[in-house]
């Protein structure tokens, strides 16, 4: 029954139909189709039925919008040799640049991972060295230079 309206409505509308005709009906909106009392029985009063039967008697004043794409009246330009190559060439640049950060990134995190290991072999050991300061240079220069000077 419902089969042959598919073709013209989708499923989504077939149900959103029926269900607001179907609540109408259950509002006790006037039937729009003639149906007799043993067949009213027979369904139970039930508006989806009521519903569908009319929807397939096609007698529901309910209609679809469905928007349509709007037609584009712009031509395409069409590109030269040359055009068509600068621009594969520019992708290409793009992807190698790409390439280049992602590389870039893992042997960052490369040297990364070196860095821990040795600060967990260094910890392991037990062995820790003392970084120099800028001022332990300029006093050891500062003794010697004295000296130099005597001479």
């Amino acid at each position: 029954m419902l089969e042959k309206l598919e073709a013209q409505f989708t499923k989504y509308e077939i149900a959103r139909i029926l269900g607001a005709r179907a609540l109408q009906v259950a509002m006790d909106a006037p039937l729009l189709l003639k149906i007799s009392e043993a067949e009213l029985e027979e369904i139970n009063y039930n508006p989806i039925e009521i519903a569908k039967r009319e929807l397939a008697a096609d007698v529901l004043p309910i209609t679809v919008n469905k928007p349509m794409p709007k037609k584009k009246e712009a031509k395409l330009k069409k590109l030269t040799k040359e055009e068509l190559e600068e621009i594969k060439r520019k992708e290409k640049e793009k992807i190698d640049l790409e390439t280049e950060k992602i590389k870039a990134k893992e042997s960052d995190k490369k040297v990364e991972a070196e860095e821990e290991k040795e600060e967990k072999e260094i910890s392991a050991d037990g062995e820790i060295m003392e970084l120099s300061n800028p001022e332990d240079e300029t006093e050891e220069a500062g003794e010697s230079a004295p000296a130099e000077e005597g001479i």
